[in-house]
């Protein structure tokens, strides 16, 4: 790129050599000034003039290098008005053959519900970090949401530079922008007792009572569980094999999104108890486990699991309303609650180590034993100071 990243450099004594895109051409020119210091700074202003002509459509390339074989290649041609719209368009194009149905609809609707809105008239040459800040500062968005939103045009960008070479670099290419966020009062974890899921349970009939059953007790994500085929169970050795997933927007089954989420899951009682009561419905057809009962058909995603038959059945035990993914989060506490190891717990849920489940459930952990630390107090305790005093005299 020459001098410090910025497009200038000495090509010889006599000459300085500035780099540029051009309707989507590296283009190289030299000028006839001594690569002085002062000669350098000088090109450096005349790239940037040169660059926000490109930028507003008024580069004239015969005018500005007359001698220059390129001018002549460039001469007749219609300049580059590609938007950043018209780009971002292909682009999603060819992230749909790329990318997991989920995670492309994350990318659409951030496509066509920010940066066009906000950017689309923009040539892509022309769009600047500060034009990103100007939109980002006034939103009121979590610095998660932002995250995800850099993260798109991030990307998009990155492709626009290094492999179409339509712009000479990312804007984004090191920066982000964020807010200074107060603490979070409260997190989103909040788990059923047991007596709520008692009421659960006497509220629901079939096949929903089961698939709920077997959510509080294997911690699956509703996507894994409505993807889950019986040659997915293993009942000699009492697992089930998650693998896969079926999200809201994918038109089918599709695998998990991380190693650690390709796991086998112990089936504890009240998920076997589950499988066995669910036999009777879907499992001499030999394909998913859980059905949607109003199609006779795998449940698609869980929208409708929530829509209808989680929320009527919540309502219908008289339980205080909380969404379907709190069986997950119910499942992590009764474990923890009840002393199993963490790390246990995070294979169970498809965690890459136990740092998440200490991070998010700790909470449920010191209530693990309610003996906790008894057994080291009557070893090292003050009152025994005088046991173990005596002991190391002897020796």
């Amino acid at each position: 790129m020459g001098r410090d990243g910025r497009g200038v450099k000495g090509a010889s004594e006599s000459s300085i050599e500035i780099t540029f895109m051009y309707r989507g051409i590296r283009c190289r020119e030299r000028i006839p000034l001594k690569p002085t210091s002062a000669n350098l700074k000088r090109a450096e202003q005349h790239r940037s003039a040169i660059l926000h002509a490109i930028a507003t459509n008024s580069f004239d390339y015969a005018a500005t290098f007359p001698e220059s074989k390129n001018a002549a290649k460039f001469a007749g041609q219609p300049g580059d008005v590609r938007t950043v719209e018209s780009y971002l368009d292909a682009w999603l194009d060819r992230q749909k053959k790329q990318l997991k149905a989920s995670t492309y609809n994350g990318y659409r609707k951030i496509v066509v519900g920010y940066l066009v809105p906000w950017f689309g008239t923009l040539k892509l040459s022309a769009l600047q970090k500060k034009d990103v800040r100007d939109k980002l500062e006034p939103l009121e968005a979590s610095n998660k949401t932002l995250a995800n939103i850099q993260s798109v045009l991030r990307a998009a960008l990155t492709e626009a530079a290094d492999i179409d070479q339509l712009i000479e670099t990312n804007p984004m290419a090191g920066w982000s922008y964020s807010k200074v966020e107060p603490p979070k009062e409260t997190d989103d974890i909040d788990p059923f007792t047991r007596d709520e899921q008692l009421a659960i349970l006497k509220a629901a009939d079939g096949q929903g009572k089961n698939l709920i059953q077997f959510a509080f007790w294997t911690g699956m994500r509703t996507s894994e569980l409505v993807a889950l085929d019986w040659k997915d169970v293993d009942f000699i050795r009492a697992v089930v094999r998650v693998s896969k997933a079926m999200t809201q927007h994918a038109t089918s089954v599709e695998t998990t999104k991380t190693v650690a989420g390709r796991r086998e899951i112990k089936l504890l009682g009240g998920a076997l108890e589950a499988l066995q009561n669910q036999k009777q419905y879907t499992y001499l057809a030999g394909q998913e486990i859980f059905q949607n009962p109003q199609t006779g058909e795998r449940w698609a995603g869980d929208q409708p699991i929530r829509k209808t038959l989680w929320q009527w059945v919540v309502k219908k035990a008289g339980v205080r309303y909380r969404y379907p993914y709190q069986t997950r989060h119910t499942y992590a506490s009764m474990m923890l609650s009840a002393g199993e190891h963490p790390m246990w717990v995070a294979k169970q849920m498809g965690h890459r180590d136990w740092t998440m489940i200490a991070r998010r459930y700790g909470r449920w952990m010191p209530d693990a034993d309610a003996q906790a630390g008894s057994r080291a107090e009557a070893l090292y305790g003050t009152h025994q100071l005088p046991v173990l005093q005596n002991s190391m005299d002897k020796h």
